[in-house]
């Protein structure tokens, strides 16, 4: 079983290293998107330097690309909760540090999204809708997804501690989370942060 939990986190790993982001907007305009707006290979910077279809695209995409690593990683371990918590660790990682693309990705929010969806769907759709909540009040797109990821831990350890898998993949994303929004979090307590729909001085 050891052997078949360091395969699946491999897999995980080289399937979250594949960067929707850089791949779309090379495809779309020939350019790198990591050399524009706030240089993050995600949906929000998508979305600013190349329009919201495309930062739609991008965010969907990322959150299958976890659920399908999950479902590969489920199927090749046997569910094994273990190999699943790893995995879905691994598969964030990957988006995060992509080794195809020189390890420089995005914030992995989107893939958060979808290996938690996969674990634990009923809290992921509860913190989701109260993440829209927030970002539709505040315009901070950085807010709610950091209240995202810290809420889904607090809401497994409340209702569902049993579900030991998610629960501790899910306080380790929360980590890795705050981690890749630390100049994020600086901005929003200087008051400095980009809003949603805020244009970016480059353009694709």
């Amino acid at each position: 079983m050891v052997l078949w939990c360091i395969l699946s986190i491999i897999i995980a790993y080289l399937i979250g290293s594949i960067s929707t982001s850089t791949i779309v907007v090379k495809m779309v305009s020939g350019k790198d998107i990591r050399q524009f707006g706030s240089g993050n290979a995600g949906a929000t910077n998508t979305s600013r330097v190349l329009g919201t279809k495309w930062g739609i695209t991008v965010l969907v995409i990322d959150a299958l690309k976890g659920m399908i690593a999950l479902s590969i990683v489920s199927a090749l371990a046997h569910a094994n909760p273990v190999a699943l918590a790893l995995s879905a660790i691994a598969v964030v990682v990957g988006h995060n540090w992509p080794i195809y693309f020189g390890f420089r990705g995005g914030k992995g929010i989107a893939t958060t999204i979808g290996v938690l969806l996969w674990m634990a769907p009923l809290m992921t759709i509860i913190a989701g809708i109260l993440c829209l909540v927030v970002i539709a009040l505040t315009r901070y797109v950085s807010l709610g997804s950091l209240i995202f990821a810290i809420l889904i831990p607090i809401l497994l350890g409340v209702w569902a501690p049993s579900h030991e898998a998610a629960l501790w993949a899910s306080i380790v994303l929360a980590l890795l989370s705050i981690y890749s929004h630390r100049q994020n979090i600086g901005r929003l307590l200087r008051g400095s942060e980009r809003k949603l729909f805020d244009k970016t001085s480059d353009h694709l």
